[in-house]
């Protein structure tokens, strides 16, 4: 009976620690699925700007500590896409931006992003326009 006991319990755990593993590959894939689709260098241009209100003596010092936070910020956005996506959606989704149009998806995905807020503001002051006439 122990022995059947330990058996289990021993499935049990090796079971456990097989789905951890799964869910480190999964979340490892994932980041670097975000990666390649130019967050990366969005983040890296986003620490630049703020750290122009750094002065020039401590801006190694501020560009260390706030490339320091990319890691947690890619665990975080790790678990928002693996709620959404599956291993497989991501491993398709990376096999897209490793060829040639993803790659310019990638590199041209945050200045359209910008463009397309330009746009939506823009489009945002027509609607308050045309309900301003119906007030």
């Amino acid at each position: 009976m122990k022995k059947s006991i330990f058996i289990c319990l021993f499935f049990l755990a090796l079971s456990i620690h097989v789905n951890a593993q799964d869910t480190t590959t999964f979340k490892n894939e994932t980041i670097e699925f975000i990666k390649l689709t130019g967050a990366g260098a969005a983040f890296e241009n986003a620490i630049s700007q703020i750290g122009v209100m750094v002065s020039d003596d401590k801006k190694a010092d501020y560009t260390k500590e706030a490339t320091a936070t990319l890691g947690g910020l890619y665990e975080k956005l790790a678990d928002l896409y693996m709620q959404e996506f599956t291993k497989e959606d991501i491993q398709e989704l990376t096999a897209f931006y490793n060829t040639k149009l993803g790659k310019k998806l990638a590199e041209k995905q945050l200045g359209l992003t910008q463009k397309a807020m330009m746009v939506g503001q823009s489009w945002g002051m027509d609607l308050q326009a045309i309900a301003q006439k119906y007030n």
